[in-house]
């Protein structure tokens, strides 16, 4: 629990076995941790500390240790179509904030997305340059086939 960045407490009424086997397939797949807690779990010294006082009826802890968006989408794709599924609060990197906060969360792009979006950023510059390099040499080749054309014409 230590080493968590993001730990989401949630209250999952009436979840199937089914269900909560899915979702827990999903979660451990994206490496998140979900996890039922009873109330009496010592939170003392862990990041979960400022969340003592949510712990109260059933409790389902997700927790990330790398990207902290994951659990957040993941999570609010579940929530869709059940009413019977609730976030309660959350800590991030330190930092406690609510239901809704953890719905903000969701719709930001996670860590891979940012990195696939900053290598296509870095890539840009880099495609465009090499195209205004190839350019004149490739307008030089197409006035020497026209010429050899014309040539080749009157001849």
């Amino acid at each position: 629990m230590a080493k968590a960045k993001t730990a989401i407490l949630a209250e999952p009424k009436g979840l199937t076995v089914e269900v909560v086997t899915a979702l827990r397939k999903k979660l451990r797949d994206a490496k998140v941790d979900y996890l039922i807690v009873k109330n009496t779990l010592a939170a003392k010294g862990t990041s979960l500390e400022a969340l003592a006082d949510s712990f109260k009826g059933p409790t389902a802890l997700v927790m990330s240790y790398d990207d902290v968006v994951i659990p957040a989408k993941l999570l609010a794709e579940f929530m869709k179509d059940r009413e019977n599924f609730a976030i309660r609060t959350a800590v991030v990197e330190g930092k406690v904030i609510d239901a809704k906060g953890v719905a903000a969360l969701a719709k930001l792009p996670g860590l891979q997305e940012l990195r696939q979006q900053l290598a296509a950023m870095l890539n840009q510059p880099a495609t465009r340059l090499a195209r205004v390099i190839g350019t004149p040499g490739q307008q030089l080749a197409r006035v020497v086939a026209a010429q050899r054309e014309k040539l080749e014409k009157q001849a």
